[in-house]
């Protein structure tokens, strides 16, 4: 279980880390006219988020969920490749990538890395990772629950970002 607590707390340093670049990110886009769209979501998806962690510790201790290897290791990896795809993302993106929805006038769509194959791929790495990060301890309760409020609030910001990036074509 320890481990598993680990691995829970670098996932949260590695969101402490997105946090750091998105604002950094977002700085830039306000100095360059950056407005932002849907501003309305953004704190039920931080408490999302941020409930998914937590309902991955507490599901997992207070109902003694355990470790089962054919579930937990195939998960792991899967957490692991959802960190590696979001990263793509971020990278790909640049000084455009942000955990808010900002159209700076004047910029282009992206179009390259993973955005050539998948219109949001970094929703992609969100799903998978709401699924595969409490499967790792059979927090399967936690995995449902942020499934479907995720699925909800993806509803909401995938439009809000298309009609985003639409401004830039």
């Amino acid at each position: 279980m320890v481990w598993y607590v680990l691995l829970i707390g670098a996932v949260a340093v590695e969101r402490v880390a997105e946090l750091i670049v998105a604002q950094r990110n977002r700085a830039w886009a306000r100095s360059h006219g950056g407005i932002e769209c849907g501003a309305r979501h953004y704190p039920a998806m931080v408490a999302l988020h941020t409930g998914l962690l937590a309902g991955c510790l507490v599901e997992a201790v207070v109902l003694q969920r355990p470790f089962i290897p054919w579930l937990g290791w195939p998960m792991l990896v899967l957490v692991i490749a959802a960190q590696e795809l979001r990263w793509w993302c971020i990278m790909t993106l640049g000084r455009q990538w942000n955990t808010r929805v900002i159209v700076v006038p004047g910029a282009s769509r992206v179009d390259r890395g993973p955005y050539r194959v998948v219109p949001h791929p970094n929703y992609v790495a969100v799903v998978i990772e709401g699924v595969a990060l409490p499967l790792v301890h059979t927090a399967w309760l936690t995995a449902v629950v942020f499934t479907v409020l995720n699925a909800a609030l993806l509803r909401t910001r995938i439009k809000v970002e298309n009609a985003a990036l639409a401004r830039l074509r």
